[in-house]
């Protein structure tokens, strides 16, 4: 599940979703969606989130190859 990537990249830095909606320009509120499987990030948004973390895609959503 893309969430679960998602909350774990988040969680493994330390931050919270409010500081990573302040440093990204994403919405708290989408980033839970998100990490809840309500909703699934845009291609945007990943690359978005991936860049800031300094990570592939793959790494970003939790699939191993």
């Amino acid at each position: 599940m893309v969430g679960n990537g998602l909350k774990e990249q988040r969680k493994m830095r330390g931050i919270t979703q409010v500081e990573l909606a302040k440093e990204t320009g994403i919405p708290q509120s989408t980033l839970s969606a998100w990490e809840k499987g309500i909703n699934i990030p845009n291609i945007a948004d990943c690359i978005k989130l991936a860049d800031f973390y300094g990570i592939s895609l793959d790494e970003l959503v939790g699939r191993n190859i």
